[in-house]
């Protein structure tokens, strides 16, 4: 059984500085709004609640923390699954998303405990201007990147190797970005995301 399957909610917070101090392994799901963040997460760790989508993109505003316990001390977790606020959704006020760009930008610049992250990329869309802003944060860092280019289901093959390539020379300064076209409903890219995902939590060859 996946480790991921065991993920359980730990705790939400609004600010940085809410958070638990850095600890074991993170690694975090960011996007936009509506890019299927939540259903990604769900699919993931097998559990059909774990993430909540908000019926109106862009009102979920808090951090939320999920802990992988150790199968051998279930009170201790080895790691954890962060999922990240959405950003981009036009009828959220400027000053809150300004807002949200300090707490993703804080996150992703600082956090010590940051072992990856995965973004998320509607494969119809291709990445937007925020998500190149977003690719400007992290190339810094040198933290590893998977982009799950979700509803790749509604793409025939073709047409999915040719957006995963765009993808792949648009975020080029990341550097250590692996993309992998994802769907939740039809289960297209599951396995070799949760691979990716257990090895930045317990490596096992260099990722």
């Amino acid at each position: 059984m996946s480790i991921l399957h065991q993920v359980r909610f730990t705790t939400s917070a609004a600010r940085l500085d809410q958070l638990p101090p850095p600890g074991p392994a993170e690694v975090c799901f960011v996007g936009r709004s509506n890019a299927g963040k939540s259903s990604a997460i769900n699919v993931l760790t097998q559990q059909r609640r774990l993430a909540f989508s908000s019926k109106t993109p862009g009102r979920t505003r808090l951090i939320n923390m999920f802990g992988i316990p150790d199968r051998l001390d279930p009170e201790q977790d080895i790691g954890y699954l962060v999922d990240l606020p959405g950003y981009g959704y036009a009828s959220v006020a400027r000053e809150d998303q300004s807002k949200w760009a300090d707490v993703l930008g804080g996150y992703l610049r600082s956090r010590a405990s940051l072992a990856g992250v995965v973004l998320l990329i509607d494969i119809r869309r291709g990445v937007t201007e925020l998500d190149r802003k977003l690719s400007e944060w992290l190339a810094p860092t040198g933290t590893p990147v998977l982009a799950l280019l979700t509803k790749a289901d509604k793409l025939p093959y073709g047409q999915r190797i040719k957006a995963q390539a765009a993808v792949r020379k648009e975020l080029a300064a990341i550097g250590a970005l692996t993309t992998v076209p994802f769907s939740a409903t039809h289960r297209i890219g599951i396995e070799e995301a949760a691979a990716h995902i257990e090895n930045w939590i317990l490596p096992k060859v260099a990722p």
